[in-house]
């Protein structure tokens, strides 16, 4: 498993780069707009993991702006933990035994979330290429909140 990175929502792109790069230092290493889900992604790296180019290797901080107002309460401006995995199938599996509730199902072979005992948002990304769909998972519904 390797941890990939932080999600954090934003409300202010200029300020929250103001903050993130201009005081903390960190450094933009990609940022993404997608018109279809109205929202940008822009990726952190800090500044050491940027110099040596090891940003593709280091835990990333991920700013997200959605660009529909949205009131962000009680912490939900905090998005979720995230970890590439060898085999998602495998690992869903193996959570579920311990039992975890897998509230995203990785019906798509790539993606999955599960929630902490105090319910912080983890997301399970199949490391390389997504593995073919396949049951059960690809008939499993959606549980509660991720």
């Amino acid at each position: 498993m390797k941890y990939l990175h932080t999600m954090v929502r934003v409300t202010d792109i200029d300020a929250s780069l103001a903050f993130y790069c201009d005081a903390l230092g960190m450094v933009e290493i990609s940022r993404k707009e997608s018109e279809a889900g109205r929202f940008t992604l822009i990726f952190l790296a800090a500044p050491n993991d940027a110099e040596r180019g090891r940003a593709e290797q280091a835990p990333l901080l991920e700013l997200t702006y959605n660009w529909d107002p949205e009131a962000y309460e009680g912490g939900r401006n905090f998005g979720h933990l995230a970890f590439a995995v060898d085999d998602i199938y495998a690992t869903c599996a193996h959570m579920q035994a311990c039992g975890v509730v897998i509230n995203r199902p990785p019906r798509d072979g790539r993606m999955a979330f599960v929630r902490s005992p105090d319910l912080i948002s983890v997301e399970l990304l199949q490391k390389g290429d997504a593995l073919a769909p396949a049951e059960p998972w690809l008939s499993m519904a959606n549980i509660g909140e991720w």
